[in-house]
């Protein structure tokens, strides 16, 4: 498979994670260029698919935090979920997907990262290890740490809406 047709089969899980980590969609599609012009460029370019697609997250990664380092700006999420007005309650289907994405936008980056690559994903902790750049061990701590957080920021949005209906 050629180079170019590697990137083509990876770009829509290339743009995902991009997306996971980025604030902005512009930022996002800017660090997916730029990780195909960086890796087109390389002479270390894996070539296998299966070697490729971890390198190819790892340099959007890195990437994504040396501009961080360049701006020295961390821009902040939205604080506010929106209201819901509903009068059961338990939420439906549809609105608790809505909280969960809004308690996910919330959360800090790296707790998105890890669980964009490994619940969204679909990502083995070994496979998410090699990407982030770090212990199979550290991907664990992180994962429960994100999903508690994440539980946490959803489980106050229900008791803050049920507390409203009242």
């Amino acid at each position: 498979m050629s180079s170019l047709s590697q990137f083509e089969v990876l770009l829509p899980e290339l743009r995902a994670y991009a997306r996971s980590i980025a604030e902005r969609a512009e930022d996002a599609e800017d660090l997916v260029q730029d990780a195909i012009e960086r890796a087109l460029r390389s002479d270390a370019q894996p070539n296998r698919l299966e070697e490729l697609r971890p390198w190819m997250f790892r340099v959007i990664r890195n990437l994504y935090y040396d501009e961080l380092r360049k701006r020295r700006v961390r821009r902040e999420y939205s604080d506010g979920f929106k209201r819901f007005s509903q009068e059961q309650t338990h939420l439906s289907d549809h609105v608790r997907d809505i909280t969960i994405r809004q308690a996910f936008d919330q959360l800090p980056p790296a707790m998105r990262e890890i669980l964009f690559l490994v619940d969204i994903m679909g990502m083995k902790y070994a496979e998410a290890a090699v990407v982030l750049d770090v212990p199979n061990g550290t991907v664990m701590s992180r994962i429960s740490r994100a999903r508690r957080a994440l539980l946490e920021l959803v489980n106050g949005s229900v008791m803050g809406e049920m507390e409203k209906q009242k």
